[in-house]
């Protein structure tokens, strides 16, 4: 009886899912609340409609429309998080890519792409003009600043009627195009749909607490996953976004206090930073986003001293960004326990499926804290597949769930902690060593800002476990120091065979570049 004709959708009462109603609501409720800071500029939310009109209006002017894809290669700037809306509003699909990779890299992700055409700037881009980009796609430069007259300049003009979601037939229909990193091969386009955005977004606004008062600063950049899809969840929420040219420690401890800010995201690597030039807390509490590398009892103390609460969360680029979220626990534990608990992974995000840890045959492990699995995922907030890469997009949905190669435990509780990648676990001897494991003891020495353990060639182990570290300012550490820190702490197969010092090899989201660590430890080993 409930599929009789006349309970079927209609146009009444069924709406595409798309992020750019949650823009088009913001407009109509909160146009004049403040919407964008960058520098010294500030924008309303109806300037901000403005801006995402005149650049639609433009890039309909160069011939975009459905389906096109429009990459941009920029910094987290307004224009930015208005090609977030404006490209999309004209059925278009929106590339952001990495403003740390080489000309050749960029190269591949333009032709692959097929973009129609670029957005760039010359502090992201200063070699645009090489002859390696300069034969792929019409280039346009960005203003310096605005009224510059040096570039594209969306801030000022006649902002002509723009609907926002006329375009939106369908919510699979793909909104962004974004390229993973491509550690062990060329990247991969992963493809994001309109109704995926929309439900991370909401996802985001929920989980983190997000209101018209909320204040975040753009501390990731917004390349990676859409910003983890925080360009539309601030958005539906109305609040402001606090743009930031570029990650420095005091810069962002400046620009928490002159704003108000009330939430960032950032990787770990990051938060280290702040904690180690940080003199007084901001003037409101800070909500802080992370993922990566599981927070220590003194970073966890010293960031809660400074005024700010920490969320760990989990997730890959095929997952819109976050996945799960983690529960932190009894705020009055001792440390300790408190930093044992937040290095979990946590339960998963407001609005995605379920995430189960699974063996090699695809049954639930036991959620006895030490059973290892895979990390599998479901739900509508995975990507529709890879672009152009049929092969991949199956083997990555293999059995019905999509493998995150992450290795992880179930806690009794329900709650799963990542053990490793599965290309990170070091078997010496016979034996699993997981690097995360060393990294958390070796991120407990008072001097070290970062620690990455990688598996390296040996003739009588098959691979042993080697530590690089980075030392944080002022602070001098010997190999001896750290070999007599790992007896207290680590099982003798555990220990790192050898510890080099110097800065780590990190992406441009602060994620450190392991596969380089390991051709370094093979070239050192072989010389």
């Amino acid at each position: 009886m409930f599929t009789d004709p006349h309970l079927a959708p209609r146009g009444a009462n069924f709406r595409a899912l798309t992020p750019l109603d949650l823009l088009a609501r913001t407009l109509e409720v909160h146009g004049p609340r403040p919407a964008v800071a960058w520098r010294d500029h500030h924008m309303a939310w109806d300037d901000f409609g403005a801006m995402v009109a005149r650049m639609a209006h433009w890039l309909r002017g160069r011939g975009v429309g459905p389906g096109d894809v429009v990459s941009v290669i920029l910094s987290n700037r307004p224009e930015m998080l208005a090609a977030h809306f404006a490209v999309p509003a004209l059925g278009a699909v929106l590339n952001t890519i990495n403003t740390r990779l080489d000309a050749g890299d960029v190269a591949y992700i333009l032709d692959h792409a097929g973009a129609r055409v670029l957005l760039a700037e010359t502090a992201t881009r200063p070699d645009i003009d090489s002859p390696i980009l300069g034969n792929h796609v019409p280039v346009e430069m960005l203003c310096t600043a605005p009224g510059a007259g040096d570039g594209l300049d969306f801030w000022t003009g006649a902002a002509p009627a723009l609907d926002l979601t006329a375009a939106v037939g369908d919510e699979n229909q793909a909104i962004s195009l974004n390229y993973t990193s491509g550690t062990t091969g060329r990247p991969k386009g992963v493809v994001y749909t309109h109704r995926g955005a929309y439900l991370n977004a909401v996802g985001n606004v929920l989980a983190l607490g997000l209101t018209a008062d909320s204040r975040y600063l753009w501390t990731l950049p917004l390349f990676h996953c859409n910003g983890w899809c925080q360009a539309w969840a601030v958005t539906a929420a109305g609040g402001m976004y606090v743009c930031l040219d570029r990650v420095e420690p005091r810069l962002i401890l400046d620009t928490l206090g002159r704003h108000a800010v009330t939430h960032m995201s950032c990787a770990p690597v990051v938060l280290y930073m702040l904690l180690d030039h940080a003199t007084e807390a901001p003037p409101v509490r800070v909500r802080v986003t992370t993922g990566g590398a599981a927070p220590t009892p003194a970073l966890l103390a010293g960031l809660s001293k400074l005024g700010f609460d920490l969320n760990h969360m989990y997730g890959l680029t095929e997952s819109y960004g976050p996945a799960t979220i983690n529960d932190p626990g009894d705020p009055g534990a001792d440390l300790d326990t408190r930093a044992a608990l937040m290095a979990r992974q946590g339960r998963r995000h407001v609005t995605a499926g379920r995430a189960r840890v699974v063996d090699d045959t695809g049954a639930e492990v036991p959620a006895d804290g030490r059973t290892m699995g895979e990390i599998v995922l479901e739900g509508n907030t995975l990507m529709a597949g890879y672009y152009r890469n049929p092969e991949a997009t199956e083997q990555a949905f293999r059995g019905g769930m999509f493998h995150s190669g992450d290795l992880a435990v179930v806690h009794p509780d329900g709650q799963i902690e990542i053990r490793d990648r599965a290309k990170d676990i070091i078997i010496s001897g016979g034996e699993n060593v997981s690097s995360l494991e060393v990294e958390t003891v070796l991120h407990r020495h008072p001097d070290i800002l970062l620690a990455a353990v990688v598996a390296a060639p040996d003739d009588k182990w098959g691979e042993t476990p080697w530590a690089f570290v980075e030392v944080k300012d002022g602070r001098t550490l010997s190999e001896a120091d750290l070999e007599a820190f790992c007896r207290d702490h680590l099982a003798g197969f555990k220990r790192p065979r050898r510890f080099v010092f110097g800065a780590l090899p990190r992406t441009a989201t602060g994620k450190i570049q392991k596969f380089v660590l390991r051709e370094t430890a093979r070239g050192m080993v072989s010389a």
